[in-house]
């Protein structure tokens, strides 16, 4: 039995930023990640300087691509606004391969099956064995599904279903695009040039208005391949989009036992008007992280319910 005081499930953006401040106070901790890094995630990959600030990336030597917008080209139906903002564009099978990088020697490969509460602490698939234990694997993260409600996650109305996709791509345009609320559609769509030739396309929008009104999400995606085409953003292109889901902010689960820390997706905190994840995800391991060394209550300190103050660089 392998024996550490604090044991982390996933090393996406919260569980590898919890890790790197456990590491930073000398703190005994390990990781266990059921993927290789790096490994490719599509994301339109928004950062705030906030976020750059809290993972302490310094845009100048990072070795990732990094790209900047000072506006974004808004549509809300067919009311377009150039909005200024303060916001990067990352990549996420750069980004999180650089967060875990600074961890790397506490990492396990391992995919996490079950999970045991015994005495004070936690036993995880018969072979290790911790006081704390943090759940950072994501929308279906194995800690969540133990300890706070299995499938019945999240408040209705928050599940958000999205395609979206990641390729490299010629652009000429390097402005960032989104459309909300096209085709009634409730949600919005994206466009995100990044560097080195590099696009994502997506689209998401609220599962249960989905439902509602018996809109299908992939007759949504075809339009925006339509609106992309017409509009030259990207011709030409076999498009080859991914599915997933997760949760907008909402009340957190009561139920979670001492000693449980759940951070970024599994707890579901992306923003209530963008969806926007990567931010609460960082900061939400910070927080936990510093739970457990001080001894103190988890709290979601400092985790905005909105993107759009830190998009606007109102938020310091």
């Amino acid at each position: 039995m392998i024996e550490t005081e604090t044991l982390i499930v996933g090393g996406g953006p919260a569980g590898s930023t919890c890790a790197w401040q456990l590491q930073q106070r000398h703190a005994d901790f390990l990781l266990l990640e059921k993927e290789r890094f790096p490994r490719f995630k599509p994301c339109a990959g928004w950062v705030t300087p906030v976020v750059l600030r809290d993972v302490q990336l310094d845009p100048g030597v990072y070795p990732g691509g990094l790209t900047h917008f000072d506006s974004f080209e808004l549509w809300i139906k067919d009311i377009h606004i150039r909005l200024p903002v303060k916001q990067f564009a990352i990549r996420r099978v750069e980004f999180d391969d650089w967060l875990l990088s600074r961890v790397r020697e506490r990492v396990v490969q391992h995919s996490v099956t079950r999970i045991e509460r015994v005495n004070d602490g936690f036993v995880v698939d018969g072979e290790y064995r911790c006081r704390y234990l943090v759940g950072a694997g994501g929308t279906y993260c194995p800690v969540r599904r133990a300890f706070a409600g299995g499938d019945r996650f999240g408040e209705p109305g928050t599940l958000i279903a999205a395609l979206e996709e990641e390729f490299a791509y010629d652009h000429a345009d390097p402005r960032c695009h989104l459309w909300f609320f096209q085709h009634e559609l409730p949600g919005y769509a994206w466009y995100v040039p990044k560097v080195n030739g590099v696009v994502n396309v997506g689209i998401g929008a609220g599962a249960a208005a989905l439902k509602t009104k018996e809109m299908s999400l992939k007759n949504h995606w075809q339009r925006l391949v339509e609106q992309l085409d017409q509009s030259g953003l990207v011709r030409g292109h076999a498009h080859k989009p991914a599915g997933h889901t997760y949760h907008l902010r909402g009340r957190p689960p009561q139920e979670v036992p001492p000693g449980v820390f759940l951070v970024g997706d599994a707890l579901g905190l992306a923003t209530r008007d963008m969806g926007e994840g990567i931010g609460p995800a960082v900061r939400s391991g910070l927080n936990a992280a510093r739970a457990i060394l001080d001894g103190s209550q988890y709290r979601l300190t400092g985790i905005g319910r909105y993107s759009f103050p830190s998009l606007l660089g109102l938020k310091k």
